[in-house]
């Protein structure tokens, strides 16, 4: 966090360049430059088509492809507006987090560019990096900036988790979510030998106790903790945090349930969202535990394990979760790219 909000205030003088302007430096117009934003699009491109090919392999592709024709495209005015809330929500928790009442639009313009630099960095990275720039470029102070961006990711576990239980809570859906992923699970768990998983756990939780215990100590959780301690003396911005950080994660539930909707093959009807919108707080959080840039791969394998846990085929559920990272994971990149030019002005 440190090394990364250092950037930060070097990158947010009171005359920042803008791109394509005659005061524009020599290197930012540069081919090379040119080059190397063409050759990461590329690279994301070929990264998204490879990571698919390989966890699914072609045979799933196929009728995925065939059955593009049969969509129920009705359901892409709605993806839209759900994955420009998500966004929006995004902006609303930043401005909580930091206490300051910082314009909507330029806001969430920022959380496009930091989506788009999340798609290229593990772990949320470039999110922090965006937005503790962006905090210091609206006036505040470097320290308090990282301190705001750490408290507004730390704000999003408590808040997923009330999400989480309220959505199991209304019964998610028929009640067939739990009922079907438990049998699932307890079918991996039977597949795993119990001796030499427990010498790997007898292995890895010292380690983990011990890296906890000094993660503990570091001045940056410390920062952090103190930082989560002033929000929670603002009853007001701390509602908004954990409010707006709630909405980011049901507006991409809702899109995934319009998504599989929007597949006939699913055999999906409205009275299923609940137990959608379950599958996904579940599947996106296993996905989300390995850190690969934007989740990609890990994210859609678990999707479509969550699908198929409810007994939809994996044609269909391939294609459902396709559709929804294409919606609202691939297509904010562009918006991210413009929104950077237009930030840097």
């Amino acid at each position: 966090m440190e090394t990364i909000a250092a950037g930060a205030e070097r990158a947010a003088p009171a005359k920042l360049p803008v791109l394509g302007g005659d005061a524009a430096p020599t290197a930012l117009r540069s081919p090379s430059v040119q080059r190397l934003r063409w050759t990461v699009a590329g690279i994301l491109l070929t990264a998204l088509a490879t990571v698919v090919i390989l966890v699914f392999g072609p045979g799933p592709l196929r009728p995925a492809a065939t059955a593009v024709r049969h969509m129920r495209w009705g359901f892409l005015p709605a993806l839209l507006l759900l994955s420009l809330l998500h966004y929006v929500f995004a902006a609303l928790a930043l401005r909580g987090a930091s206490g300051r009442p910082l314009p909507l639009h330029e806001t969430t313009l920022t959380q496009f560019t930091a989506a788009a630099a999340n798609r290229i960095t593990p772990g949320g990275l470039g999110a922090v990096a965006v937005n503790t720039r962006y905090l210091v470029c609206r006036g505040m102070p470097l320290p308090r900036a990282a301190v705001a961006v750490a408290v507004l990711q730390v704000a999003g576990v408590p808040a997923d988790l009330i999400l989480i239980a309220a959505v199991l809570g209304l019964g998610g859906g028929n009640g067939r979510t739990l009922d079907a992923m438990g049998s699932h699970a307890a079918h991996a768990a039977g597949l795993v030998p119990a001796v030499p998983l427990l010498v790997v756990a007898g292995c890895l939780l010292p380690a983990a106790v011990l890296m906890g215990r000094r993660a503990a100590r570091s001045p940056a959780i410390g920062r952090a903790v103190c930082g989560f301690a002033d929000l929670c003396r603002r009853p007001r911005d701390l509602a908004l945090t954990l409010g707006a950080s709630a909405g980011t994660t049901l507006v991409l539930g809702l899109a995934f349930a319009l998504s599989v909707l929007a597949v006939p093959q699913t055999e999906a009807d409205p009275g299923d969202i609940l137990a959608l919108l379950a599958a996904y707080l579940v599947g996106a959080a296993a996905g989300s535990a390995v850190p690969s840039p934007g989740g990609v791969g890990s994210t859609e394998a678990t999707l479509v394990a969550a699908l198929a846990a409810l007994g939809i085929p994996a044609g269909p559920a391939l294609q459902a979760v396709l559709l929804f990272r294409v919606i609202t994971f691939w297509a904010p990149v562009p918006v991210g790219l413009l929104a950077c030019r237009t930030l840097r002005r």
